[in-house]
């Protein structure tokens, strides 16, 4: 049975005259109308800041709470009415959409009509990284103009001196506590030859690295093939990738050589690296996991998702035993493209897709135009009565009235605004599916294995092996006119309905 999409709603009013006049109920019941529209959503969770700023947001409660949510899974997807509402701040924007995008989440922005859970949608982190790599760029290279003239004077560049050294202010200095034991590795390397042995010595022996953890092959390696231990410490040569990222290493060219006190001689270093440089060009590198087109959107009759196990190179439920092979599968999938695409007219379904959007936007706009006029008739029947020119009983009398259809339509406002929404995003998705879906068909059999995988992540919603048919659909693709050709056919004793 599919798991159903966790969401949470988030409510941001800046000013108390906004919580009363900007009403948060309308924004949740705008994000719940959406919701409901997507099958298999639920919403979990309510994040709601009144009277809060959007300058910054980080330090904020609700904020935190959400971000956990986020990491635990709790929630996996956050709707709101507009960016503005989640951040003004376009650097937290910048972080937000990194931390949603490292842990699978999405982002419902119902006023800017994104929604990344859609095709269209994932358009909106793409932009978003290019934005954040342009800013860091900007920043690092900033920074970097400094980074040379500081190596060459031999001061910190920031981080931890390697292992066997440190700094004493802005001097680099052997640490005569950590030193033996640095230099006892090389001995106890050209002893054993292997780095594993190495470190269970080491461990056994009662040494720790500098933050008290046990000796790794991977550690010894590192401080194995560090130049610092013979007297050459590199200062420049990485860069960072930006936060979480990693570290890059940079062209030799750009590399800073300065002379340090050393720990071993240039010989024993020498003789640890030939080494080690033998026994890496020896070893056979490990293969590539096999990737299949398809995988991960092959499921089940039963509801099962199907893998293709060891090197079976057949989709495979283990409960039923239900299988196909992986390139009749394949070819299955092309034909469908090729049948699908011939059955539908994509300029006549987006064009009449347009025209239903604008239908749906001035109804919306006819109706909050309504509501405006009502909310004025209101204030002046208050300044009537206020001025005494009404009585009690006729302020009642045609007051009431107005209110009564004022709440009517203000329960209507967000149903209607979310039924634009659905149909923006649902609107540019369609164009992209079919745009994708076209390029992937024609495209096939000299398209990259990668270019193909991503086309497919981006168009297919699901692919389900039945006992005598499979059924493929298309995400946010438009349904199979009913007078269109049967897209069904059979092939290895399986036949495909159209989606």
């Amino acid at each position: 049975m599919e798991t159903k999409k966790r969401i949470g709603v988030w409510i941001r009013v800046s000013t108390d005259r906004q919580v009363e006049g900007d009403s948060p109920e309308h924004h949740r019941q705008r994000a719940q109308h959406y919701v409901n529209s997507k099958e298999g959503w639920e919403i979990i969770e309510t994040y709601q800041l009144d009277a809060m700023s959007g300058k910054s947001i980080t330090d904020y409660s609700e904020t935190k709470r959400m971000l956990a949510d986020i990491r635990s899974g709790h929630i996996t997807g956050l709707v709101f009415s507009k960016l503005a509402r989640v951040a003004r701040n376009v650097r937290e924007l910048l972080d937000l959409a990194d931390y949603f995008n490292l842990h699978r989440a999405d982002l419902i922005s119902l006023g800017e009509s994104i929604d990344t859970s859609s095709p269209a949608g994932r358009l909106f982190y793409t932009l978003l990284a290019a934005m954040a790599q342009f800013e860091r760029e900007e920043t690092a290279s900033r920074v970097a103009a400094s980074v040379p003239v500081r190596a060459r004077m031999g001061k910190s560049l920031g981080g931890q001196a390697a292992y066997g050294y440190m700094w004493d202010g802005n001097s680099f200095v052997v640490n005569p506590d950590e030193a033996p034991v640095r230099k006892l590795m090389y001995e106890l390397f050209m002893q054993h030859q292997r780095k594993q042995r190495v470190a269970k010595v080491l461990n056994r022996q009662g040494y720790r690295t500098r933050n008290g953890s046990l000796f790794t092959a991977t550690s010894i390696s590192r401080l194995l093939r560090d130049g610092t231990a013979k007297g050459q410490r590199r200062a420049n040569y990485t860069r960072s990738e930006g936060k979480n990222r990693g570290w890059q290493v940079k062209p030799e060219e750009d590399w800073i050589i300065v002379p340090c006190e050393p720990i071993v001689s240039q010989e024993l270093w020498n003789d640890c690296n030939r080494l080690l440089d033998e026994q890496e060009s020896s070893r056979t590198p490990i293969g590539p996991k096999a990737v299949y087109l398809l995988s991960g959107f092959v499921t089940c009759g039963c509801g099962r998702k199907m893998y293709v196990y060891q090197h079976s190179k057949n989709y495979a439920c283990k409960a039923c035993k239900t299988r196909i092979a992986v390139d009749d599968l394949d070819e299955i999938y092309q034909v469908y493209l090729k049948e699908y695409l011939g059955s539908i007219n994509p300029a006549e379904y987006l064009a009449r897709g347009d025209e239903q959007l604008q239908k749906k936007r001035q109804l919306l706009a006819s109706t909050q135009s309504e509501r405006n006029k009502l909310a004025k008739r209101m204030d002046s029947m208050l300044n009537l009565r206020l001025d005494g020119e009404m009585s009690k009983e006729q302020f009642s009398e045609h007051y009431k009235p107005l209110e009564e259809r004022i709440a009517q339509l203000d329960r209507r406002l967000p149903e209607l605004e979310a039924e634009v929404d659905v149909r923006a995003i649902q609107l540019q998705s369609t164009d992209i599916v079919i745009s994708e879906a076209r390029a992937l068909y024609d495209q096939w059999a000299d398209m990259p294995f990668d270019r193909k995988r991503g086309i497919v992540e981006m168009i297919t919603g699901s692919i389900e092996i039945g006992k005598e048919d499979i059924t493929i659909n298309l995400a946010y693709a438009p349904p199979v006119p009913s007078n269109a050709k049967n897209s069904s056919h059979n092939l290895m004793g399986s036949s495909m309905p159209p989606a």
